[in-house]
């Protein structure tokens, strides 16, 4: 099925503190679960999300290497956190701070993932805005989509090394 290109609008899709944003996916991270807040914020129908990849809400503004760390992360049975800009299916946007993990089978073997999100600070987007906004203008420069993905992978790793600190610890420090 081919999607239709979406353009982002700019506006800010509002949700309170308290709320809680679940979906589950298979290995390949398309979507099995996902809740009424989910559903609602994405403004996109349920029929029309499961068995969609999760990028179904992926914010042309939302740095791919990001989710190349959150992928070699979860896929070596790890959980993360990460702030994350997500895009509606009107084009409006929708920041999170989400944790997704592993599911394991009683075997220990992973079966898919899960993740909850909730509203970030304004304060911490502000924070994050500048590092997102390098990645993806190092991403930008390349031709190759794949090869500006590592590039801007190398440079998030760079920037964590300069900061002396790991992901997580740069994450919950903003």
């Amino acid at each position: 099925m081919t999607r239709k290109v979406i353009h982002p609008t700019g506006i800010e899709r509002p949700y309170d503190q308290e709320e809680l944003i679940v979906s589950k996916t298979d290995l390949k991270g398309h979507i099995t679960y996902a809740n009424d807040v989910f559903l609602r914020l994405s403004k996109y129908p349920e029929e029309e999300v499961i068995g969609a990849p999760h990028s179904l809400i992926r914010h042309p503004d939302m740095p791919r290497s990001v989710f190349k760390l959150l992928w070699d992360t979860i896929q070596a049975k790890k959980e993360i956190f990460a702030y994350v800009l997500n895009m509606a299916r009107n084009g409006d946007h929708y920041w999170v701070f989400a944790h997704v993990t592993p599911t394991f089978d009683a075997k220990g073997n992973v079966t898919g993932y899960h993740s909850n999100r909730r509203k970030p600070d304004a304060a911490q987007i502000e924070k994050i805005k500048p590092l997102y906004a390098a990645l993806l203008t190092e991403e930008k420069r390349h031709d190759n989509r794949k090869d500006g993905m590592q590039r801007g992978y190398e440079l998030l790793l760079n920037t964590l090394k300069n900061k002396e600190v790991e992901y997580d610890e740069f994450v919950f420090s903003l």
